[in-house]
């Protein structure tokens, strides 16, 4: 099983498609167990960290809007919907920890207005896990498809986020940098709703 993010020119992205199909990390792993259920894992793809979750006995459902990726979720029984976070999304309000990992807060090309809606999905003191690029990267608005064993998913808009750039976004949306930190060749970050 192959799984490959690209550019419309056909460019395939170094953006860790490699690992959306394989076994949780030892990172993945880490930045799990700082997640209090219920967890929405947005663009949750192949479903390696709802699954994993729902394993742990944690209350999670994963959304994503590429069909061949929900379609491998499934078929590893990770709970899953095919959908979009601007839809409506079951819960809203109630979730305590939000999950946009894999580069997913650069999902729609505006992670202000990503972090807004993720916000208003979120419980009061609810939290953001987000996976960010490293340090002096030169993140860039793109527009992407995930292929999953060739089987083409819809175009989005993309932007990652260095690690230095999430205070803006995360303020703008409600939310406060509680932390970001460094693992293996990976960042992330967790945000508060106050």
């Amino acid at each position: 099983m192959t799984a490959v993010l690209h550019s419309p020119d056909g460019t395939a992205l170094a953006a860790g498609a490699h690992r959306w199909l394989g076994p949780l990390t030892v990172e993945d792993d880490a930045v799990l167990a700082r997640a209090v259920g219920p967890v929405l894992d947005v663009g949750c793809g192949p479903g390696r960290h709802v699954l994993a979750l729902a394993e742990r006995g944690v209350v999670a459902l994963g959304i994503d809007i590429t069909p061949a990726a929900l379609d491998v979720a499934r078929r590893r029984g990770a709970p899953v919907l095919g959908r979009s976070v601007f839809d409506r999304v079951p819960g809203a309000g109630r979730w305590s920890t939000a999950l946009l990992l894999d580069g997913n807060l650069g999902i729609g090309g505006h992670p202000e207005a990503l972090l807004g809606r993720v916000t208003s999905l979120l419980e009061p003191g609810g939290t953001v896990l987000v996976e960010l690029e490293s340090p002096g990267s030169t993140p860039r608005f793109q527009v992407v498809r995930f292929d999953v064993d060739g089987v083409e998913g819809p175009w989005f808009a993309w932007t990652p986020v260095g690690a230095e750039e999430l205070l803006a976004p995360a303020t703008a949306a409600g939310l406060r940098v509680e932390d970001v930190w460094p693992a293996g060749d990976r960042w992330f970050g967790a945000l508060r709703r106050d």
